[in-house]
Order: structure tokens, then C-alpha cells, then sequence
């Protein structure tokens, strides 16, 4: 199985110890839970926004560095929001602001930080360019 390290705090190793035998038994069993509940996420979300709201969503996370404090549903319409206020980045996408901002209010906070992680992730990819977000979104 491929090896990978992960940067947690005190309170999380802590936790770790409690909850499972080990320290490595807890990440090796948090680890792909938390990566199939992104995508089980993910997936839950295909159809509810449009390609041009997802590019809305997705710019809006351009120079973004995402915390776990900061992924939730408050956070995520915040970001939003500010993007189509200050850039107008809804209207370079052809998205209504309105609906967008309706939809992000449904969801429930994991779906929210699935979403924020998912647009995030983009910035940071090996092929992210303005001409591959429109392969992006399909991908989604």
C-alpha cells in the first residue's frame, strides 16, 4: 500500500491514540474514509449546479488555502459571494447569483467543504489553465 505522510496536530494525534489502537491504525483507516466521503460527496452534488456555476465556484477559490476550520457552508457562500461581488466572476460565467447563492444554502456543511475542496484542488493541480476548467467541470 503507498505510504503517505500527513501533518496533523497535538489534539489530532491525541485522538488518534484514543480512538483506535495506534496512531497509524487511526490515519490508515481515517485517510480513505475521508477520501471516499469526498468523493461519495462529490458525486451527490453532479447535478444539483450548473457548469457555469461550478466555473463560478471554482474561480472563487483561485489563491485560496482552505483550513479545516474554514470548510464549511457559511464559509463557502461567504467566498462566493465576495467573488461575484467584488470580480462580477458569476457574470464571466454566465451563472445567476441568486440561484448559486440559494443552492450553496442547502447544503449541509461536508457537502460544502467537499465542494470548497473540489474547487480548491483545481488551483493546484498539474493541469490547471483557463482552457482545462472546462474539462475540470466535466470531470466532475
Amino acid at each position: 500500500m503507498p505510504q503517505v505522510a500527513a501533518r496533523i496536530n497535538s489534539d489530532q494525534e491525541r485522538w488518534l491514540k484514543d480512538y483506535f489502537r495506534t496512531k497509524s491504525a487511526g490515519a490508515e483507516f481515517i485517510l480513505p474514509w475521508a477520501v471516499d466521503t469526498f468523493f461519495r460527496a462529490i458525486m451527490s452534488l453532479k447535478g444539483a449546479f450548473s457548469p457555469a456555476e461550478l466555473k463560478t465556484i471554482v474561480e472563487a477559490h483561485k489563491d485560496v488555502r482552505l483550513l479545516p476550520d474554514t470548510t464549511r457552508g457559511t464559509y463557502l457562500l461567504l467566498r462566493v459571494l465576495d467573488a461575484c461581488e467584488t470580480n462580477n466572476v458569476h457574470v464571466r460565467h454566465g451563472a445567476g447569483k441568486s440561484a448559486l447563492e440559494a443552492k450553496i444554502k442547502r447544503l449541509d456543511d461536508t457537502q460544502a467543504a467537499a465542494l470548497m475542496v473540489w474547487a480548491a484542488a483545481f488551483w493546484v493541480s498539474k493541469t490547471c489553465t483557463a482552457e482545462t476548467l472546462d474539462d475540470y467541470i466535466r470531470m466532475y
